[in-house]
């Protein structure tokens, strides 16, 4: 499980623990995340999911160390429909 610690209301560091520990700074302006989850959860808990998502891609040390959010879908273009479909 990812630790996710808030830096201000859009900034987060993100730590996954595994064989290699990485961080990654991820930014989640208001407007992507209404969009992804309606505001029916946490920015926390947003992360947690794209998180989850990504470790099951690629490796923690394959995620970029700093990046927003809506970076994810040039890589993923699935990743906006599955988080939608977690938070109905």
């Amino acid at each position: 499980m990812p630790k996710i610690t808030r830096i201000d209301n859009d900034t987060f560091d993100v730590t996954i623990a595994a064989a290699i520990e990485t961080t990654h700074r991820v930014t989640v302006d208001d407007d992507y995340y209404e969009k992804l989850t309606k505001g029916r959860v946490e920015k926390e808990k947003l992360l947690q999911e794209a998180f989850k998502f990504l470790l099951n891609r690629e490796s923690n040390s394959s995620i970029l160390s700093q990046f927003t959010l809506q970076t994810i879908e040039q890589y993923f273009p699935d990743f906006p429909r599955e988080m939608r479909n977690r938070f109905r």
